[in-house]
């Protein structure tokens, strides 16, 4: 299924002129406009909102603007460069998120993110994590995502919802305004004077009459974005990559076709890669249809790679997610991430034993679940039993903190304490039973307590906070890790509630 997402900019112009300035831009309260030309005269071309909640509007007279708001000092508008910018957007976007990514002028993205948002978590968090990095970087962004790029771009322009599902273009668009489906200014007046105000007052409209009367746009747009009618996105490339193509003079679409002729791209891109000492950490493979649609597959390595045969099989395992259509006539193989491949020796005698390269399986594994949903656990500086671990890479470094050895911790640490309910004698006597999920547990061994402390370098919150952990023993054999919340006297230090927070084995 297509998943399409339009990244909407509202104030691109007016936010690259405030990173440009830094420290000598004026402050945002302050009306801020960029001012261009329109043939013979001056006109604003971007407005802050605190320009706009003084009635300032793009396409505004000059003279007039000053007019309204007295001592107002525009900038010059540099549409060129605004334009420049977001190609190179677009090729960050294309780095981070998917393949296949547009600028979309004057001020938004188009990224096909179809098979590539597991990647990041799933569509939801691609979204969050676009918008916050955009947001850290001081560029007010909105994201939406659907089946077509159309009802994406209604969605982040006119408050539609941020993720539109298969089936839910329709009621998600339905009382949008007309200008949601990306029409000229004016055929939205001619069919306003007509009394079209929503989407849905176009669509229930007769095609016919209304082509003949309003011409062939309205009807293109509302095909577009109810997916009636393919609208291409034609990414941005860059020159710079090492990039392979292959173009076909018949048009394949066998999976065994397929499979041959990304390895024959394979070969030629390791080639490339080698000339220029480099191994792939990412791969952009986008075979064009000759319907226009493009269909991309993105893999990606934990280390450099410039293996022939690991690389063929991580894209031919994608091949079924692949599909060809009516045919494919072009195939381009892209290392959209390349760094210098290290050259390690061979053991070179007996002694040496070589290590184990499990990155083969890391690639296989990050591919098919995402690379998000693998990791693996070290030690944290952290006297918090849930700080004290954080995920990392499967092939990151070593950590250089360690858990300390003086006290054992449970095999499994719970993602936070769950409350149980029992009975101990204060303030430093091990409880005599506990009930949790139900099951009511009496105690046979017990060892303790050791006392951890809040860190009150984080949060003032936790200056006193204090628990006293217990190994215990209950009659079944089984371990578990509890702790009191308080040291038992002073209503400070917690609330003397009771948790378990690990089980042993």
């Amino acid at each position: 299924m297509k998943r399409v997402v339009s990244l909407y900019l509202p104030n691109w112009p007016i936010d690259r002129l405030r990173r440009r300035l830094g420290s000598a831009a004026p402050p945002p309260e302050t009306p801020t406009v960029l001012v261009g030309r329109d043939r013979r005269r001056r006109i604003l071309t971007a407005c802050n909102p605190a320009a706009r909640a003084l009635g300032l509007r793009p396409g505004m007279a000059s003279a007039q603007a000053h007019a309204l708001v007295p001592g107002l000092k525009p900038f010059d508008a540099a549409p060129a460069e605004d334009a420049a910018a977001l190609e190179r957007l677009a090729l960050w976007a294309m780095r981070r998120y998917a393949p296949v990514c547009a600028a979309d002028a004057p001020d938004g993205l188009a990224i096909d993110v179809t098979g590539a948002a597991h990647l990041r978590g799933g569509e939801e968090k691609l979204l969050v994590d676009l918008e916050t990095r955009l947001e850290e970087a001081g560029v007010r962004a909105r994201a939406a995502v659907a089946p077509t790029y159309g009802a994406a771009h209604a969605a982040a322009r006119h408050g539609g919802p941020a993720v539109i599902g298969a089936g839910e273009i329709g009621q998600s668009l339905s009382n949008l305004p007309l200008a949601a489906l990306r029409l000229s200014p004016d055929l939205i007046q001619s069919l306003g004077r007509m009394g079209f105000e929503t989407i849905l007052d176009l669509e229930r409209q007769p095609r016919g009459p209304l082509t003949l009367r309003f011409g062939p746009e309205a009807g293109k747009r509302l095909d577009q974005a109810f997916g009636r009618t393919f609208e291409p996105i034609i990414p941005v490339i860059e020159t710079e990559q090492p990039r392979v193509e292959q173009v076909f003079a018949d048009p394949i679409g066998a999976p065994e076709t397929l499979a041959r002729y990304v390895g024959l791209l394979t070969d030629a891109l390791c080639a490339q890669l080698e000339r220029q000492g480099l191994g792939a950490r990412r791969l952009d493979w986008l075979c064009y249809r000759v319907d226009h649609r493009i269909e991309a597959v993105r893999v990606g390595t934990a280390r450099p790679v410039r293996d022939r045969r690991r690389l063929t099989r991580l894209l031919q395992d994608k091949i079924e997610t692949v599909s060809p259509g009516f045919g494919i006539e072009r195939m381009t193989l892209t290392a959209s991430i390349a760094e210098p491949l290290d050259w390690r020796p061979s053991p070179s005698s007996l002694a040496d034993v070589a290590a184990p390269d499990v990155s083969g399986l890391v690639d296989l594994l990050a591919n098919r679940i995402g690379a998000g949903s693998l990791y693996r656990m070290t030690p944290a500086e952290s006297d918090v039993p849930e700080r004290s671990v954080r995920k990392t890479a499967p092939l990151a470094g070593p950590s250089l903190a360690a858990w300390a050895p003086d006290w054992p911790r449970p095999v499994r640490l719970f993602p936070s304490p769950e409350p149980v309910q029992t009975m101990a004698l204060l303030p430093d006597n091990p409880p005599t039973h506990f009930t949790w999920r139900g099951v009511r547990r009496r105690i046979r061994r017990a060892d303790g307590p050791e006392r951890i402390y809040g860190e009150w370098g984080r949060r003032d919150a936790e200056m006193w906070v204090v628990r006293d952990y217990f190994q215990v023993e209950d009659e079944a054999g089984e371990r578990f890790w509890l702790f009191r919340a308080g040291d038992g006297l002073d209503a400070r230090t917690g609330s003397q509630a009771w948790f378990i927070h690990g089980r042993f084995g």
